[in-house]
């Protein structure tokens, strides 16, 4: 069997996907996804590029071919190289679990568990609407959910200013003071409503300087959080010994790592409890597992990034290396809309706080191409943030 085509596919059911359709000579083919939010079209062109040196080898050389879209660039390890390696080698598996007829999770070593837990997003204007929030997703049978009062920031990102030109964002304002003294009101009022065994998380996303954020989790850690996510920038990563040694709220971090090297200084300082890393940016199923497997000695767990932009096939993917891991802690979960399931279907499913995959061979998900051309790209960017003084807020 040879890698004959690598069709890259960029389209928008709601949102922005990109995704690899790896065709054999034997008409065996796999699907993957690297979408990276806000630079879709870049990773299409890393894969386009690198596709040249792929056409005609052996999919199942997984391990070889990872290896060679890694070094072949030289300059290695940046986010849109990474999330192009995600793409193809999820595709790869998928190939080899239809040869195999078996789902990947059973090539990657079989379950250790039935299924994955996941959170819901709970959010709310006022702390009462939060509240409500909150209990509908406990009556969806949502066993862990992240509560967030607005949107990030809180009460400190107000106001957005509209933008200088159409077409781009405007800037949002934020300021970290009226965030900090809200959160923890906000914790004190969901615990005194809900009680203290509802599993509670909240996501700072990277807003706060270090010593912010130890006051915060210091701040929090009465309201047994089952983790506070991302409280400082990922590039410092020595800013999480204030932030641990402040209090013991467990911490999770790494939603925007690329690479098991970005992780290993929290892993072996035990700086944090939880590992965000997740196969569509990580360099895929391949590189996922390895990363879970370096946190296991730590007593670190996975609690893999799950928003939106990880598309269905990214989720997929997130599932089947889950439900394999000994250290899994739970998975991030978005419900995806109409459009987004007519172009990809149906590659795992929710019930009652736990999700799993179909059980059809390979990633167990496909993509309509037809309806895929539907739903052209539309441009997009990411939020952008300033101070109240101009300045801009780096996170």
């Amino acid at each position: 069997m040879k890698i004959s085509n690598i069709k890259v596919i960029v389209t928008c059911p709601g949102r922005n996907f990109t995704v690899v359709k790896v065709e054999t000579d034997e008409g065996v083919y796999g699907v993957g996804e690297g979408t990276l939010n806000g630079s879709e079209l870049a990773v299409a062109t890393a894969l386009k590029h690198a596709s040249e040196i792929l056409i005609g080898l052996d999919p199942h050389r997984i391990e070889d071919i990872w290896h060679l879209m890694y070094h072949h660039a030289y300059w290695r390890r940046g986010p849109i190289q990474m999330a192009a390696i995600s793409a193809i080698d999820m595709a790869l598996w998928d190939i080899k679990g239809k040869v195999a007829k078996l789902p990947v999770y059973q090539l990657l070593g079989g379950k250790a568990r039935e299924g994955c837990l996941v959170y819901g997003h709970a959010s709310g204007a006022t702390h009462e609407q939060l509240v409500d929030s909150v209990r509908g997703f406990q009556h969806r049978g949502y066993k862990v959910i992240r509560v967030q009062h607005g949107g990030y920031g809180g009460p400190g990102a107000a106001r957005t200013l509209p933008p200088h030109r159409p077409g781009i964002p405007g800037f949002k304002i934020f300021e970290p003071v009226p965030y900090l003294l809200d959160t923890p009101r906000m914790f004190a009022h969901l615990r005194a409503e809900l009680g203290d065994e509802v599993e509670l998380c909240h996501d700072v996303h990277e807003q706060l300087t270090p010593q912010q954020a130890a006051d915060l989790a210091r701040n929090l850690q009465d309201f047994r959080l089952f983790f506070l996510e991302d409280p400082v920038r990922p590039d410092h990563k020595d800013s999480f010994r204030l932030v641990r040694e402040a209090s013991t709220t467990p911490l999770a971090m790494g939603e925007l790592f690329v690479s098991r090297w970005d992780c290993l200084p929290l892993f072996v300082n035990q700086w944090i409890d939880y590992i965000r890393i997740k196969p569509q940016h990580v360099g895929g199923i391949t590189e996922a597992k390895k990363i879970f497997t370096l946190a296991e000695p730590y007593q670190v767990k996975s609690a893999s990034h799950g928003a939106r932009d990880i598309g269905p096939i990214g989720q997929a993917a997130s599932i089947h290396v889950n439900l394999t891991i000994p250290n899994f802690g739970v998975q991030e979960w978005s419900e995806f809309g109409q459009q987004e399931k007519e172009v990809f279907g149906d590659g795992c499913f929710y019930h009652d706080g736990y999700a799993f995959p179909q059980e059809r061979p390979g990633l167990g998900i496909d993509i309509n191409e037809a309806a895929a051309a539907r739903f052209p790209y539309r441009k997009a960017y990411m939020p952008l943030v300033r101070r109240e003084d101009g300045t801009m807020h780096v996170y």
